[in-house]
């Protein structure tokens, strides 16, 4: 998860659009583009999130556990992509990406549910068993989320905002494993979350273009992050276990990563969003 950001603006959401929020402005002209491209983004993305979760809970269900294993890490992929539009709706967030830590009994907690839940059964206790009522559950907010988010009007603020929290997350929390700690198949979603992030800056570099030096610079750091990442493919399109990193090589990667979210962290003030 991102974070417990913006709840207020969650709820003016739900009740009437980003346009209905009490002194909100309308986004600019200039960004109207950006936002519909964004948007079928982040469609594309929730559509295919419901898909890979419906493969991924089937297998569950049946019991196979090495078919939900290896589904596991790509399936989260879509959610990764689209976090800051998708924790908008943190009641969703929180049933389909909360980690243990989030509730007083930990694993145990049966509020715990969603990926993580599901990932410490398949990993932890190496069995499908009882897992079918949380898949249940996590394929029905995946759905909901869909939904909700085909309905939504994005606040501009958050989309470009959304960038560098990507990154910040990543640097911030999940550097340490503290993500998928029971698979170690964090880098995936690190990956993920670098895509996110990417697809957002190039929707909108076009609006500061004409400062060559900032683009210079975000475009060798977004690079940077990306060579970084290189690394640890696997052969096969995936990644290495997050196990097999060293300390240095996780201080160079939130390093790298953490100067890409300084940059990104800019381009709300460039675009005149405060």
């Amino acid at each position: 998860m991102v974070g417990k950001y913006l709840k207020t603006t969650a709820l003016a959401l739900a009740l009437g659009g980003w346009a209905g929020m009490a002194g909100a402005a309308d986004p600019s002209l200039d960004l109207v583009g950006p936002l519909s491209d964004y948007k079928i983004y982040v469609a594309e993305n929730t559509g295919k999130l419901v898909e890979d979760v419906t493969a991924f809970t089937a297998a569950v269900k049946a019991g196979e556990l090495d078919k939900a294993k290896s589904l596991f890490a790509p399936t989260r992929t879509s959610y990764e992509k689209i976090e800051p539009i998708a924790e908008l709706f943190s009641d969703l967030d929180s049933s389909i990406d909360a980690r243990a830590d989030d509730f007083e009994k930990a694993e145990q907690d049966p509020e715990f549910t969603g990926f993580h839940r599901i990932e410490y059964g398949l990993w932890h206790e190496g069995s499908t068993d009882g897992l079918g009522e949380y898949a249940d559950k996590l394929l029905a907010d995946v759905q909901t989320l869909n939904d909700r988010i085909n309905a939504l009007t994005f606040p501009p603020e958050v989309v470009v905002g959304g960038a560098a929290v990507l990154m910040e997350e990543v640097a911030a929390t999940k550097i340490s494993g503290e993500e998928d700690r029971y698979s170690r198949t964090d880098l995936w979603d690190f990956d993920a979350n670098f895509e996110g992030a990417e697809k957002i800056y190039t929707l909108l570099r076009p609006m500061v273009a004409a400062d060559a030096e900032f683009t210079s610079k975000v475009d060798g750091n977004f690079k940077a992050v990306a060579d970084v990442l290189s690394k640890y493919r696997t052969p096969e399109g995936g990644f290495v276990s997050y196990e097999e990193l060293t300390d240095t090589d996780r201080n160079v990667l939130s390093a790298k990563v953490n100067t890409l979210a300084e940059d990104l962290a800019t381009l709300r003030g460039k675009l005149g969003l405060g």
